[in-house]
C-alpha cells in the first residue's frame, strides 16, 4: 500500500484515481465521480484537456528544462501574455503558490529596506492561508497551521480581515508590505470588502509600502476575469498566482509593477525550475484557452446559474445557511461540512471543505450547465437522505 511508503501528511480518502476527462474522474474500479474540487482550483480546464495534452507532448519533444542562466521562447511568450493582460510590468516564475508568496514577501522586505532600515513589517489577515513554507506560514492567520512550527519569522503582524479601523491603526512607516486574499479560500470563502481593499491601497500609497494580493486560488479566471483584482477595481503592486496557471501542471508566478520591481535584483531570488520551457508552454496553452477561447467570458453565467440552483435548494431543504463567494469559487455554509462532503463522495461527487462548516465548490471553468445540474442533484440527494444530520 502507498501509505507504507508515503508520509502521513494528508487525510486521504480510501480511493485510487486512474484517469479523468473533463469534469469526470474514474477510480481503479471504474467508478465515475464528478470533480468539483479540480485539484483545489488547479484543473481549470478539467481533466485531460486536449490543449494541455498537446502542449505537453509537443514541447517535450523540443525542450523540457534549461537553467535560468539562459532565455527560452516559451518563458518569454508566457511573460508577455501575463503582462499584456495585467496592469503590471515584470514577472517572476516559480513552481507553486507558496513559492509565489515567498518571493512576494522577499520583494516587500527588500523594497522596504531600500527605503529605511526599520521598514520591515508585513501585515497579514486573520483567517488567511498563504502556504506551508515558513515565510508563507508566518503570514497565515490560522493558529492550527502555525502552532507546531513556532517560532516563525518575525516582523509580521496580524490584522482583522475587513476591519478598516484595525488596518489603519496598525499601518505606519515601519510597514513594508501587506498581503491579502481578495477571497479567503481555505479560511471559509470570505470576500474582501471593496472599502477594505481600497483603504489598504491608499495606505500603501501613503506609506510607500507594497500591496500584495494572493490570487493563488481566486485568480486565473475563477472570478470571471484573468486576475481577481479586476473584479474589485483595486490594483495591487504584486500578485501571487499558481494553481490554475498551469491547469494541472506545476507552475507559479508573481507579477509586480514598475515601482516595486526594484525590490528584487540579480542574485536576490531564484528558482531552478521556474519558467522552464515545458511548464511555460503548458501555461501558455491554458491561457490561450481561457482568454482567446472565451472560457473566462462564460464564468459569470455559470456562476449565476449555479447560485440560482443553490438558492432553490436552500429554500427547499433549509440545510444551507448561507451561500458565499464569487464566480466559480463558491461556498455553502452547513452545520457539518465534513459529513456533507463525505456523503457527496459516497454518491460520486467530489467537493471539499473550507473550515468546519463550509463546503467549497471549485468546478473547472469550462463546466457545463448539465454538469452543474448533475452535481447539484447529488447535493439534493444528500439533503433528502440526511437532512436531520446536517440541519
Amino acid at each position: 500500500m502507498s501509505k507504507d511508503f508515503v508520509m502521513n501528511t494528508y487525510g486521504r480518502y480510501d480511493v485510487v484515481f486512474e484517469k479523468g476527462l473533463g469534469t469526470k474522474i474514474y477510480d481503479i474500479n471504474g467508478k465515475e465521480y464528478i470533480d468539483f474540487v479540480s485539484g483545489v482550483a488547479v484543473n481549470c480546464l478539467g481533466h485531460s484537456h486536449p490543449a494541455i495534452v498537446n502542449a505537453l507532448y509537443e514541447q517535450s519533444k523540443k525542450l523540457i528544462h534549461i537553467s535560468n542562466y539562459y532565455w527560452n521562447t516559451e518563458h518569454t511568450l508566457l511573460a508577455e501574455k501575463l503582462i499584456h493582460h495585467s496592469d503590471h510590468s515584470k514577472v517572476f516564475f516559480c513552481n507553486s503558490g507558496t513559492e509565489a508568496v515567498e518571493g512576494s514577501l522577499k520583494l516587500a522586505r527588500k523594497y522596504g529596506k531600500q527605503k529605511a532600515d526599520n521598514k520591515n513589517v508585513i501585515l497579514y489577515m486573520n483567517n488567511s492561508f498563504h502556504g506551508r513554507s515558513m515565510g508563507a506560514l508566518s503570514v497565515t492567520g490560522q493558529p492550527k497551521y502555525q502552532q507546531d512550527f513556532m517560532p516563525l519569522i518575525g516582523g509580521v503582524k496580524q490584522i482583522e480581515f475587513n476591519n478598516i479601523e484595525d488596518l489603519i491603526n496598525n499601518f505606519d512607516e515601519s510597514v513594508c508590505g501587506i498581503i491579502i486574499e481578495p477571497i479567503q479560500g481555505e479560511g471559509g470563502i470570505h470576500v474582501a470588502d471593496l472599502d477594505f481593499l481600497q483603504t489598504a491601497r491608499n495606505l500603501c500609497n501613503q506609506y510607500d509600502a507594497v500591496l500584495i494580493f494572493d490570487e493563488i486560488q481566486c485568480g486565473i479566471g475563477r472570478l470571471g476575469n484573468l486576475f481577481a483584482y479586476k473584479e474589485f477595481g483595486v490594483i495591487p503592486d504584486v500578485i501571487a498566482m499558481a494553481k490554475g496557471l498551469g491547469g494541472g501542471f506545476p507552475i507559479g508566478a508573481f507579477l509586480c509593477n514598475e515601482r516595486t520591481s526594484i525590490g528584487l535584483g540579480q542574485g536576490d531570488h531564484g528558482s531552478t525550475y521556474g519558467g522552464n520551457p515545458l511548464g511555460s508552454a503548458v501555461s501558455l496553452a491554458v491561457l490561450k484557452e481561457l482568454i482567446d477561447g472565451g472560457i473566462i467570458d462564460t464564468v459569470d453565467q455559470k456562476s449565476n446559474y449555479m447560485k440560482e440552483q443553490l438558492y432553490k435548494l436552500k429554500e427547499q431543504y433549509g440545510m444551507i445557511e448561507e451561500i458565499r463567494g464569487m464566480g466559480l469559487l463558491l461556498g455553502i455554509v452547513v452545520e457539518d461540512a465534513k459529513s456533507f462532503v463525505n456523503a457527496c463522495f459516497d454518491m460520486g461527487l467530489l467537493v471539499v471543505t473550507a473550515g468546519p462548516n463550509v463546503v467549497r465548490l471549485l468546478p473547472p471553468l469550462n463546466v457545463s450547465n448539465a454538469d452543474i445540474d448533475q452535481a447539484l442533484k447529488i447535493f439534493e440527494e444528500v439533503m433528502k437522505l440526511s437532512k436531520s444530520e446536517f440541519s
